[in-house]
């Protein structure tokens, strides 16, 4: 199979994007508009009451952020009727039919034009309230995939889900699908329309006995943990995200379908610029914790490893992944990482944090140098639990005795550090699995992408996803953790 132009496959393209405020969507935006301004039209979702909100949403939250520099500098003063002619910002929400469209003209529209459409709506909270991770990840997934099937001229649907879809298996993880109702343990099926009824009834329960929205919010989200636990994935996340998957699968008819599973998305590596993220994400939250002096500890287990992939990469592979399913190349799922070609230990995210903050030590808000130390690595959650215990719970115990001999004349510090140590206790349940995983992503589908671009494409340079060209200590001490310092200061 020949691949042939990527650029001119792009040129003249309708594309419709979900999710268009999310990190690896922007990212995606930003660079076909750069590299092929004759892209027709983006149509991007963004969650809005109306045109005003979205349009407001995409100035703030899309077009005005850094990441879109590089275009500016190139446009100059024209860049508004650039992005005016080429970006059509659209009210809506995944989690309602016909993607909460509610302009039937512009809605007719969109099923006239679009040629490819990207699901990139999600929500990422491992432990995200199980009704609204399933209106989004799971149901959401479906109602992108019926609006598709309304797209006379759609050529494929790419949806971005998630490697961890495999929960905690170990070993080499295939680019396999998931078929419906098929869970990780146990003889039980997965029903998603038991599970939507569930939530109903939970809820509707919860109502009836007049229990406050917090509590409520906390009772869904421990629902969500016990329903992913009980079928063998670690968490709501990434059992909502598997199910969506099912549903994809098993209604795609014969809408030409590719499903994206990234591994942990780091900043980018090269485009625009070198270093660009936004938010804090899975690892990013130990490396900042530590530069502040907060995070005292590292947990990972001696095989455990780091499988990360910069951002660009990813956006890049969905941008070939896209043309070769236009030419009828029949994978549909990539797996996107790094740990089979070029992995990276856990124990070596402790190292990189330890020599950045040395070299570049974090400056608090009252303007001082915050100093680290080297810091341990705990290699089993009963370590992690013992260093707990001797480090913050039996202090913790002695200042409830102290508080209650004074009459609670420290209730409000013991409060405070209480939630905190409840907090990290509950944050090392949540990241227990990625910590101690012990998975290697395999990534035939993705090394033939890279194979058959590189052979029968000249535009390879472009679209580089090879995780064999990183240099990880380059990367992350030069690249990343700069980048996250920036973002977070």
């Amino acid at each position: 199979m020949e691949l042939g132009s990527i650029l001119q496959f792009l040129d003249n393209k309708t594309i419709l994007v979900t999710g268009a405020t999310g990190y690896l969507a922007k990212i995606f935006v930003e660079k076909i508009l750069r590299v092929q301004p004759n892209v027709k039209k983006f149509y991007l979702l963004l969650r809005a009451a109306d045109a005003k909100s979205a349009t407001e949403r995409l100035r703030d939250e899309v077009i005005g952020k850094d990441l879109f520099r590089v275009l500016r500098e190139k446009h100059g003063a024209g860049l508004h009727s650039f992005i005016s002619e080429k970006v059509t910002p659209v009210p809506g929400d995944i989690s309602h039919e016909d993607l909460g469209v509610k302009d039937s003209y512009l809605k007719d529209e969109m099923w006239r034009e679009i040629d490819v459409m990207l699901n990139f709506a999600a929500t990422t909270n491992f432990d995200e309230r199980y009704d609204v991770a399933l209106d989004i990840n799971t149901l959401g997934a479906l109602h992108v995939l019926n609006f598709a099937k309304k797209c006379v001229k759609i050529k494929m649907l790419v949806h971005v889900s998630t490697a961890y879809v495999c929960g905690e298996d170990a070993g080499l993880i295939l680019e396999q699908p998931y078929h419906m109702g098929m869970a990780k343990k146990g003889d039980e099926k997965i029903d998603i329309n038991f599970e939507k009824r569930m939530v109903q009834e939970k809820l509707n329960e919860l109502k009836l006995e007049d229990v406050p929205e917090k509590e409520i919010t906390s009772a869904m989200k421990d629902f969500g943990i016990e329903r992913a636990r009980l079928f063998g994935w670690p968490n709501t996340y990434v059992f909502t995200k598997a199910m969506g998957e099912m549903l994809l699968v098993n209604f795609k008819d014969s809408l030409p379908l590719v499903i994206i599973r990234p591994t942990m998305v780091a900043s980018t590596y090269k485009e625009p610029f070198p270093g660009w993220i936004e938010g804090v994400r899975t690892i990013d939250s130990l490396i900042v914790g530590y530069g502040k002096g907060r995070v005292t500890c590292f947990i990972s287990g001696p095989r455990s490893t780091l499988d990360v992939i910069p951002a660009d990469m990813v956006v890049n592979a969905i941008i070939v992944a896209m043309v070769a399913r236009a030419k009828q190349h029949s994978e549909i799922i990539y797996h996107l990482g790094s740990s089979f070609r070029n992995p990276v230990n856990f124990s070596n995210l402790h190292d990189f944090s330890f020599r950045y903050f040395i070299e570049h030590p974090w400056i608090n808000k009252e303007g001082e140098s915050v100093k680290v130390g080297k810091g341990i690595v705990l290699t089993s959650m009963p370590k992690f639990y013992t260093y707990m215990a001797i480090r913050f719970l039996l202090p913790l115990k002695a200042l409830q005795l102290f508080n209650t001999l004074l009459f609670k004349k420290y209730q409000d510090l013991y409060t405070v550090l209480d939630r905190r140590v409840k907090l990290v206790m509950r944050l090392g349940d949540l990241y227990k699995p990625y910590v101690f995983f012990e998975g290697i992503f395999d990534d035939l589908n993705s090394e033939k992408l890279r194979i058959i671009s590189k052979e029968t494409c000249h535009e390879t340079d472009i679209f580089d996803f090879d995780p064999m060209n990183i240099d990880w200590d380059d990367y992350m001490m030069n690249v990343h953790i700069p980048g996250l310092v920036k973002y977070e200061m």
